[in-house]
C-alpha cells in the first residue's frame, strides 16, 4: 500500500471533493489542488493503472476499495494531527500545512500512539 505523497495526495483530494460532489472530474482535482488539468490526468492515469480509481467513459473519477482504503488513512491522520496542532496553539494554516506534511511520513505506530493521546 506505499505510495509517493503525491498520490496520496490525489486520492485524498478525490475522497474529500466525493463527499461534496454528486462527481469527481479531473478537472475538480485539478481545481482544488491548484495543478494543471494535464499534469492530474498524467496522475489520474497512474492512479487508474494502479487499481486505486476507476474512470467512466464519462470522466468521473471513483476511488476504489484500495485507493479508499489508502484515502480514508491519509485523511484521518490529516484531521487529526491538524486539529492537535491547533489545540497545542498553533495558527490553523500553519497547523493545516503541517499535518499535510507529516500525515505522509509518520509511522503507523506513532500516528496510533498520538490518536490515543488526544482522545
Amino acid at each position: 500500500m506505499s505510495l509517493n505523497e503525491s498520490a496520496e495526495n490525489y486520492l485524498e483530494t478525490i475522497l474529500v471533493l466525493s463527499e461534496s460532489r454528486p462527481v469527481v472530474r479531473s478537472v475538480d482535482v485539478a481545481t482544488e489542488l491548484g495543478f494543471k488539468k494535464s499534469s492530474v490526468s498524467v496522475a489520474m492515469k497512474k492512479l487508474r493503472l494502479n487499481g486505486h480509481i476507476t474512470v467512466s467513459p464519462e470522466g468521473y473519477i471513483y476511488l476504489t476499495d484500495s485507493g479508499k482504503e489508502i484515502a480514508e488513512m491519509i485523511y484521518e491522520r490529516h484531521k487529526l494531527l491538524s486539529s492537535w496542532l491547533t489545540a497545542l496553539g498553533v495558527n490553523k494554516d500553519t497547523a493545516a500545512e503541517d499535518a499535510c506534511r507529516i500525515e505522509h511520513v509518520i509511522s503507523k505506530e506513532s500516528f496510533e500512539a498520538i490518536k490515543k493521546h488526544v482522545k
